[in-house]
């Protein structure tokens, strides 16, 4: 176990002098000398690099650190050395909360001279990275779900954390019809894109699917409307999924959605139910079942089931929208796999619909 996190992320507050822009090294030169075992402080058996949409990853015997690639996207801009300071920042802030002995602190990536790189040191600062204590693997849920090993026990800490985490998340004040306006807005546009013709999803299933959506929402507003009143929703994580959770010690749940605060904002049931839906998906819909039913037990929420199933359809929509997205730029032997994905989650979403007359 390393340290208690408190103690090192007091670093974050160091501002040494920036380079100015045409100093970089670019992100090629820094991976490249991160890809060294020799780059950290610390014995380095072996090192394993993993590059992910946003970021490179790399593992050492004990640690993680994550350097966020300088990208621009529609929802995100890391083109600046500043704004990928803030998102450590941010993502350390964030992941303090369900996961304090994971997150240690921020690390500097400089340049003592020209031509040189170093973690920590003295130069000026060409990049930051975050550095996590390395979780077992075999310990995270995912790989529970899929070698069916998820202990029992271990759920009702999860539970627990959860119920936690919740009641202590601030709760968000939207004026009246806010949470009802915004589910609308997502299940419309989710509908849209999987409508499109060039990812051959079922047509028929897509509306039948929506209008169910629509209909729950028109009828139900009150019910939401009272979710917001009585405080259940919450800035939360964002991107609850069984791979960022971690039952090896104590339970801990990593990589909070950090770019994006709106994304955050939504009620306690909504992340609940997608953690719930990826369990099934992945052949465990027991284990989703359990964590529902203890959070309700302690958290004293008991809403409507068809709230539940109705979150379960609506965050299927989204992963499938979301992996028929990756259709468009995939390799051409990735295709299959991302249209199949999309097809298992418009099942979901078609299943959890059906239940809400």
């Amino acid at each position: 176990m390393m340290g208690d996190a408190h103690h090192h992320h007091g670093n974050l507050r160091v501002t040494n002098k920036h380079l100015p822009p045409g100093d970089d090294p670019g992100i090629d030169r820094k991976v490249e000398f991160l890809k060294r075992p020799a780059a950290y402080d610390e014995p380095v058996g072996q090192l394993r690099a993993v590059e992910t949409h946003m970021s490179w990853v790399f593992l050492t015997d004990e640690h993680a650190y994550k350097l966020k690639k300088p990208v621009r996207y529609p929802y995100l801009d890391f083109s600046t050395l500043e704004a990928r300071r803030r998102d450590c920042e941010e993502e350390l802030r964030l992941n303090l909360r369900m996961a304090p002995d994971v997150y240690l602190g921020s690390v500097r990536l400089t340049r003592p001279r020209a031509g040189e790189l170093a973690l920590g040191g003295a130069g000026p600062v060409v990049d930051w990275l975050v550095k996590m204590r390395r979780l077992p693997e075999e310990g995270m849920l995912d790989r529970l779900i899929r070698k069916h090993a998820v202990p029992p026990g271990k759920l009702h800490e999860l539970a627990a954390l959860l119920a936690r985490f919740y009641r202590a998340a601030p709760p968000v004040t939207w004026p009246p019809g806010e949470l009802v306006h915004r589910l609308r807005r997502d299940t419309a546009e989710n509908a849209r894109e999987l409508l499109r013709p060039r990812y051959g999803l079922a047509g028929d299933t897509v509306r039948t699917v929506h209008a169910a959506q629509t209909a729950f929402l028109a009828r139900a507003a009150a019910l939401l409307e009272r979710r917001v009143a009585e405080g259940r929703v919450v800035e939360g994580h964002g991107d609850l999924r069984p791979e960022h959770v971690s039952l090896a010690d104590g339970p801990a749940i990593i990589d909070c959605l950090e770019f994006d605060r709106e994304l955050r904002l939504l009620d306690a049931f909504d992340e609940l139910a997608y953690l719930a839906l990826e369990c099934e998906r992945l052949g465990e819909p027991g284990v989703g079942g359990t964590i529902l039913e203890t959070y309700a037990q302690l958290s004293g929420d008991h809403p409507d089931p068809r709230l539940i199933d109705f979150y379960k359809s609506h965050r299927a929509c989204l992963r499938a929208k979301l992996a028929v997205w990756h259709i468009d730029d995939a390799a051409e032997g990735d295709r299959a796999k991302w249209l199949a994905a999309g097809e298992t989650y418009l099942g979901l979403a078609e299943k959890y619909a059906g239940r809400l007359d």
